[in-house]
């Protein structure tokens, strides 16, 4: 298959023009070819400036809320503006030193991961100037098919939801950016790059792409598949598995019980995965260089698994298991610092009520049903594949 950043540097589109790239390490070729160099070595056009999102470009800052600094790239000689800083959209005089901005960037398939809002942030940015912005297309790891979870509710609106999409959203990065620019009203002079040879049953196993970390966090496609469920875990004060070889596949807390948890999550009998008691100490960040009890989720069928009703399934049988020791997350998280975080990982209170009235997990799976449909709909129009 081919990336929309090969087919893009195939053409003679960016000919005579200064050009900026948005885009981090994952951002290569089939030959691991970094886009940045590509553009830095053409002779037809001119790499003007690299914009970097969270984590920053060279993808080295680990925890959220860790603001990464403007630089110079002492290798290709251009500015590097953080879009993770005091600024997370670029500014007119950024935009003033380019003609054309290149977005490359590497989704993960969930609602909450911060890179399709960086890109959407820049079409409103775009917007205002009027420079065109070209979106080259990468896969959808976890597929373009399966869509689940809550919705993201008015109100509710952050730097990990700035639309009503739910949390599985089953597009790849330039049909969201179509999506956004159009449904949701943008207007920025848009183009996009589509990939030749991706299907939407594909896993990005299924393709010949290299897997590089899109972010410290997400070491492998196993951490992607079960992150739109498990990143919820970042509303609490249970582990999420960071500073652990298993980030977002091992969930636990020093006061949970391993085969407990694991033992109520089994009995759920939810599709696709099974439970694993697993006692871990994470490294760094929540309960750092503290022994935990909890469990791994170990996917068996991806097509039948539904990874957001099984981090709520897990969520809520954390909170069944000790409800006096259980804490949600205070703030700020992600630059909010007056809504919960749960709520806006979630996309309203719903979730954190459900958990905490201990609501049937078929019943917080049905709750969804209405909301997903509607988005189905919605998105419809913009499917490239």
């Amino acid at each position: 298959m081919l990336l929309g950043s090969e087919r893009l540097l195939a053409t003679n589109r960016l000919r005579g023009l200064k050009v900026g790239i948005l885009a981090n390490p994952a951002s290569v070729d089939h030959t691991f070819r970094h886009i940045a160099d590509r553009l830095a070595t053409s002779g037809d056009f001119t790499l003007a400036a690299i914009f970097g999102p969270q984590h920053g470009f060279n993808s080295d800052l680990q925890d959220n809320m860790i603001e990464t600094p403007h630089a110079e790239d002492p290798k290709r000689g251009v500015p590097i503006f953080s879009l993770y800083s005091e600024t997370r959209e670029p500014t007119k005089e950024m935009l003033d030193l380019i003609d054309v901005l290149v977005i490359d960037l590497q989704d993960v398939g969930a609602r909450i991961y911060t890179f399709i809002y960086t890109m959407a942030n820049c079409l409103r940015a775009a917007a205002k100037t009027g420079t065109p912005v070209i979106v080259c297309d990468r896969p959808n790891p976890i597929g373009g098919i399966q869509t689940e979870g809550p919705m993201l509710e008015p109100g509710f609106e952050s730097f990990v939801g700035q639309y009503p999409i739910p949390m599985r959203h089953g597009m790849t990065v330039a049909e969201l950016a179509k999506l956004f620019n159009e449904a949701f009203g943008i207007g920025a002079p848009l183009e996009t790059v589509t990939m030749e040879g991706w299907s939407r049953d594909f896993y990005f196993d299924a393709t010949d792409v290299p897997w590089i970390m899109p972010s410290p966090n997400m070491p492998t496609l196993d951490t992607a598949i079960v992150y739109p469920g498990t990143v919820l875990f970042e509303g609490t004060m249970v582990s999420e598995g960071r500073g652990t070889t298993r980030p977002f596949e091992l969930i636990g807390a020093p006061y949970l019980d391993s085969a407990a948890l694991a033992g109520r999550m089994n009995a759920h009998r939810l599709p696709g995965v099974y439970f694993r008691p697993a006692d871990f100490e994470p490294t760094f960040q929540k309960h750092a260089k503290t022994p935990c009890g909890g469990c791994q989720l170990h996917v068996t069928s991806r097509m039948d698994f539904e990874p957001v009703i099984a981090g709520a399934a897990l969520i809520r049988e954390c909170y069944g298991l000790a409800p006096e020791q259980f804490q949600w997350r205070e703030g700020p998280y992600e630059y909010e610092h007056e809504k919960m975080p749960i709520d806006i990982l979630a996309g309203s209170t719903e979730l954190r009520e459900q958990v905490e009235s201990q609501v049937p997990v078929p019943e917080i799976a049905a709750s969804w049903t209405k909301g997903v449909a509607a988005f189905e709909a919605l998105r419809a129009p913009y499917l490239l594949y």
